[in-house]
C-alpha cells in the first residue's frame, strides 16, 4: 500500500456516502441474492452518520449486503483488512456478497480503504493469517488467540479499529458477554468521537443496537427501514423475558 493510501485525510466520517443497485450489471434475476426481495432495481442505502447499525432476523440477507460493501472496499470475503488473504476461509466463505458487489455503485467522498471486516465465524482464520504475516517478516505477532474467545475479539477490535478507515461488522457480539458488549460499546464511542472511522454493523444484540449516535436499519422481508431499539423484535423479546424469566420460557416451551 502506498504511502499515499495510509496518509489521514482530514474529513469526517461516513467516507461511503452511498451504494445502490444498478440493474444492467445483474444478468440474471433469478439468481441468489438477486431473487431476494430486499434487492428491487432501486435498491440503495445511504450511510448518513458516522455509524449504521442494521438488525433484521436470520437469513434477511444482512451478511450478503454486509459482503458487498466490504469487496467493494476491497475486503477478502472471510474477513480482515485490505489486502490480507486469511489463511483457511474455505467453509466460512460465503459467495454472495462478491456476487452482490459486481451489481452495486457506490459513492465515496473520498475513497477511503483502510479498515477491517470483522466477521465472527473467520476470526481465528485472520487471527492466524496476522500471526503468521508477522512471523514471516521476523516480528512478534499481534498472537490474538492466546486469549479467550472474547478477550481476542475486544483485543482485536481495540488494535485494529481506531485508526481512519471503514470497518463493517458483522455480528461482533458472538463472543461477547454484556459485561464485554458494554466494552464494546465504548470502543464504538471512541471511534465515534475520532470522527475519522466509519462503521457499518449488524447486530442482533439490543445492547448494541441502543449506541445513541448510530443510525439504526431494521432489514425486512421487502427491505431496510429505519428504526428504534424499542421496535426490534430482538428488545421485545428481551423485555418478555426480563419481565418474567421462568414464566416467558415455560410459555415458549409450551406452544
Amino acid at each position: 500500500m502506498s504511502r499515499r493510501s495510509n496518509r489521514t485525510i482530514n474529513l469526517p466520517a461516513p467516507y461511503l456516502k452511498r451504494v445502490w443497485l444498478d440493474p444492467s450489471r445483474v444478468h440474471d434475476r433469478e439468481a441468489y441474492p438477486f431473487c431476494l426481495p430486499i434487492f428491487p432495481d432501486d435498491f440503495e442505502l445511504n450511510f448518513d452518520a458516522a455509524i449504521t447499525i442494521i438488525v433484521g432476523e436470520n437469513g434477511t440477507g444482512k451478511s450478503t449486503i454486509l459482503e458487498g460493501i466490504a469487496a467493494l472496499a476491497g475486503y477478502d470475503d472471510a474477513g480482515g483488512g485490505k489486502g490480507y488473504m486469511p489463511v483457511d476461509h474455505s467453509e466460512a466463505r460465503e459467495k454472495m456478497g462478491g456476487q452482490l458487489s459486481r451489481a452495486l455503485r457506490a459513492s465515496w467522498l473520498p475513497k477511503i480503504t483502510n479498515g477491517c471486516f470483522f466477521r465472527a465465524e473467520s476470526f481465528f482464520s485472520v487471527a492466524r493469517y496476522l500471526d503468521k504475516a508477522a512471523r514471516d517478516a521476523g516480528q512478534a505477532g499481534p498472537d490474538f488467540l492466546s486469549h479467550s474467545h472474547g478477550e481476542g475479539f475486544l483485543r482485536f477490535f481495540e488494535e485494529r479499529c481506531q485508526r481512519q478507515g471503514i470497518f463493517i461488522f458483522d455480528e461482533p457480539e458472538s463472543a461477547l458477554s454484556p459485561a464485554r458488549q458494554i466494552e464494546f460499546l465504548k470502543l464504538l464511542r471512541r471511534m465515534d468521537e475520532s470522527r475519522i472511522c466509519q462503521v457499518i454493523m449488524a447486530t442482533h444484540a439490543p445492547l448494541l443496537m441502543a449506541y445513541p449516535n448510530a443510525r439504526l436499519l431494521r432489514l425486512g422481508k421487502y427491505g431496510l427501514e429505519p428504526t428504534t431499539v424499542e421496535q426490534t423484535d430482538h428488545y421485545r423479546v428481551m423485555r418478555e423475558f426480563c419481565d418474567d424469566p421462568r414464566g416467558f420460557v415455560e410459555a415458549t416451551l409450551a406452544e
